[in-house]
């Protein structure tokens, strides 16, 4: 399921109507309590986050709520972890897996949003920027004045800024483009830019079939990696946490599944994402995933140096308060809950 930009203003719009209705109703009629909400509404960032794809092939959180005829919405943005951000903030959505960037930028901005685990923290991935194979660019430090396409805002904009910073460049360096892959795939193709850069598994759709080669590799950089992170809208938590706890407990179930069945989670992210198996069985080598949500110390460092060089890139607005926007009450409660009772 996809959402626009449209889609999400829409629904931002009629909860602010319907919030202002049930105001004045309470001028009249006595309040009373909602135990539950009618949906929770998930969202990733496209092509989708491993866990989420697992959980949108088998209905594992449908299955879950289901007992409490609580809907379950797993929303898919194709316009960046922004997009998806701007729309936990608003309360358009509930629960979000999205990038580091976004979340850290979000959380900057002093919006009402809960960082309550973690989605990934791979090593060994990361962003490539990719010319055509004829390309005569051989090196970072040559990408100096041509146009370069990526997501802005993105982990993405972020891994290419420090490859940039490699060769003594800054983003103000080259001519960038904000574009989805696909825009930007075919523009490189068709000479209108001179590099895109894309995860790696996007990346090798064209490189796969020879019709581009890798200028830089960031799985050959893993002091960039920088977990992606689950999110909520903090209002939402405060007056669900079970529900919280409850979808925590699942998210921990998925990344114990897939460390036990790691043929099947390969198959079943390659042919829901479309994805190269190649490229898939790179960034997760030997069948590590590194899916489990433990909000560590290292994850924390590793957040609070990105937020670091974000700043120092023009990147963010603003500072992060962790002791407000790091929440690890719920997972800890999931982890108690199901270590108890395995």
């Amino acid at each position: 399921m996809t959402i626009s930009n449209n889609g999400v203003l829409r629904r931002t719009l009629i909860k602010t109507i319907a919030v202002s209705l049930i105001g004045l109703t309470s001028l009249t009629l006595p309040a009373i309590a909602q135990e539950k909400p009618d949906v929770i509404r998930i969202g990733s960032t496209a092509p989708g986050h491993l866990k989420f794809i697992l959980a949108q092939h088998d209905g594992w959180l449908e299955k879950e709520f289901a007992k409490d005829g609580i809907k379950v919405e797993l929303v898919t943005f194709t316009g960046g972890g922004s997009e998806a951000t701007t729309a936990l903030a608003t309360g358009a959505i509930e629960v979000t897996y999205t990038g580091n960037n976004p979340a850290l930028r979000v959380a900057a901005s002093g919006a009402d949003v809960k960082l309550i685990g973690i989605s990934s923290f791979v090593k060994t991935g990361g962003s490539a920027i990719i010319v055509t194979t004829n390309s005569p660019l051989k090196t970072v430090a040559d990408l100096k004045g041509k146009k370069v396409a990526y997501l802005a805002g993105t982990v993405r904009h972020s891994n290419f800024s420090k490859a940039l910073k490699g060769a003594g460049l800054k983003t103000d360096d080259v001519e960038s483009l904000s574009l989805p892959f696909e825009a930007s795939g075919p523009a490189l193709l068709r000479g209108d830019i001179d590099a895109i850069v894309e995860t790696d598994s996007t990346a090798a759709k064209l490189v796969d079939t020879g019709q581009a080669r890798i200028l830089l590799d960031g799985s050959e950089h893993p002091e960039w990696a920088v977990p992606n992170v689950i999110s909520v809208n903090g209002a939402f938590a405060e007056k669900y946490p079970d529900l919280i706890k409850r979808l925590l407990k699942v998210d921990i179930q998925i990344s114990r599944w897939a460390d036990a069945h790691p043929e099947d989670t390969i198959k079943i992210f390659v042919d829901e994402t479309k994805s190269s198996e190649k490229s898939v069985r790179k960034t997760y080598k030997d069948g590590v995933f590194y899916q489990d949500p433990k909000i560590t110390d290292e994850a924390l460092n590793s957040l609070k140096e990105e937020e670091k060089f974000m700043a120092e890139a023009k990147l963010l607005k603003g500072t992060i308060d962790y002791s407000k926007w790091v929440d690890t009450s719920y997972l800890d409660a999931a982890y108690k809950e199901l270590d108890a009772n395995q």
